[in-house]
């Protein structure tokens, strides 16, 4: 969305992914779960007056504009990429099949993850959660708009603080809301690293994949 109030900001699409792009050249095995609360979330939808459940599919269709958007843009950049959809729209992407996403991993092809988990009352953060486990990823890498997890919310609270190193149960017990609490017990459950990094500071997606100290790190 960029600094835009609604829908695509082209110079952001292409910014991530010529970032995505560059980590692909590395020889990484790289998977993309994309939201779309730049088009619509189903929550706030409900707010609204829609039904919670199709708002949430609302939000889940949302997710897929973006996941073209996105393979549109790498494409472009020489990045072979396969869409995948946890709801059927075969017309524009494949199915959401767990093997044939890894064997599109293991060709070098950059596979984005769209439709949520195909599920209302699930967050993207779930979708990402449960995606790098079925494709058992090394590490799970939220890309967000803040460089960490703070104390509270920077925007609000001067005085919020970096914690570069947490566990889960801390960021539980602390209610810190950087993903929501399935997501991170099931990150848990499967020993999953979570690293939370400002996606939008220039090579910062190289830098975490390399393992330079980016963001904060959410482990057992």
């Amino acid at each position: 969305m960029g600094s835009q109030s609604f829908g695509l900001d082209e110079s952001v699409v292409v910014k991530i992914a010529d970032e995505i792009s560059e980590v692909s050249r590395l020889g990484v095995e790289l998977a993309v779960v994309i939201g779309g609360g730049n088009i619509i979330r189903g929550l706030a939808a409900s707010h609204r007056g829609i039904e919670r459940v199709t708002g949430d599919y609302m939000g889940m269709l949302a997710t897929v504009i973006n996941a073209l958007a996105l393979q549109d843009a790498l494409e472009k950049r020489g990045t072979t990429t396969r869409v995948q959809t946890a709801i059927d729209i075969r017309e524009v992407a494949e199915p959401f099949i767990r093997r044939r996403a890894i064997r599109h991993l293991e060709k070098g092809r950059v596979v984005i993850f769209a439709a949520g988990t195909g599920n209302p009352f699930f967050t993207t953060d779930s979708a990402a959660a449960l995606r790098a486990n079925e494709i058992h990823a090394e590490v799970l890498l939220k890309a967000t708009q803040v460089d960490g997890i703070y104390t509270a919310d920077p925007k609000l609270d001067a005085s919020a603080t970096l914690l570069p190193r947490l566990t889960y149960q801390q960021v539980l017990e602390r209610n810190l809301q950087v993903m929501d609490a399935a997501a991170i017990s099931l990150c848990r459950d499967n020993r999953l690293p979570i690293v939370v990094f400002d996606l939008m500071t220039a090579g910062n997606v190289r830098r975490v994949v390399c393992g330079a100290p980016v963001g904060s790190r959410v482990e057992g």
